[in-house]
């Protein structure tokens, strides 16, 4: 048996672009056989100018990190341990139009760094990096994205699964494979899809902590999935 887990996911509110709340991820990745989500939601200026909660954005640093960690502590009640939990972050800084996905993260680091968006990216590479995190490039070849140096990454995401988005997945994995990266594969979920949606990671033992994404994805010893059954 592989256990399934979902790498790229976004709730609402507080990803101000996602449509799905916490009990309908929760029962569409079931229904979906995934075993963990790996709840990415954003964190940039957007995610506290947001509509359905109004504008955040002059609320101090610590305030804004309570609203950021309310999304994955309300995905986890809603669980109820049916589904595994687990933080990470799509990050957008203040200086380009790039997304990067943080694995491993922690909300310490987060409150640590108050200037998070604001620092460029070989500068917020090194923090994450020296935290003991992964650092990678979310769709990176997608419009509007800038090639980062690959120097300063982990990985990139090499499937990228919303249907609303051209990322040029075959792209990715060629530059994964060129420079040595680690390939991921997320669906990129913002709502429910009709016909099901795409990507994560197959594994030979469910991923339950945050310390065993980390093994695993700098381990390799992991399937990527391109649609919701065949891994690739």
């Amino acid at each position: 048996m592989k256990f399934k887990t979902e790498l790229h996911c976004h709730s609402a509110p507080v990803s101000a672009c996602a449509k799905a709340f916490p009990e309908e991820i929760v029962r569409d990745h079931i229904a979906h056989g995934y075993h963990t989500i790996v709840l990415t939601n954003h964190f940039s200026r957007f995610t506290f100018k947001n509509k359905r909660m109004g504008d955040l954005s002059a609320l101090p640093w610590q305030e804004k990190v309570d609203y950021y960690m309310k999304g994955y502590h309300e995905l986890k009640e809603s669980a109820e341990g049916k589904i595994n939990v687990i933080f990470g972050c799509e990050l957008r800084s203040n200086l380009d139009e790039n997304d990067y996905l943080i694995y491993g993260l922690d909300e310490d680091f987060l409150r640590r760094n108050e200037d998070l968006y604001d620092v460029p990216t070989p500068e917020v590479s090194a923090r994450v990096r020296e935290a003991g995190f992964l650092f990678l490039q979310a769709h990176p070849f997608r419009d509007h994205m800038q090639m980062v140096n690959p120097q300063y990454l982990d990985g990139i995401e090499v499937f990228n699964g919303n249907p609303t988005q051209d990322s040029r997945n075959d792209i990715a994995r060629i530059w994964a494979e060129r420079f040595g990266l680690i390939g991921t594969s997320g669906s990129d979920y913002h709502r429910t899809i009709e016909g099901g949606f795409a990507g994560g990671i197959l594994t030979d033992e469910p991923i339950t902590s945050n310390e065993q994404l980390l093994e695993i994805l700098r381990s390799g010893n992991f399937e990527m999935i391109k649609d919701n059954d065949k891994p690739q």
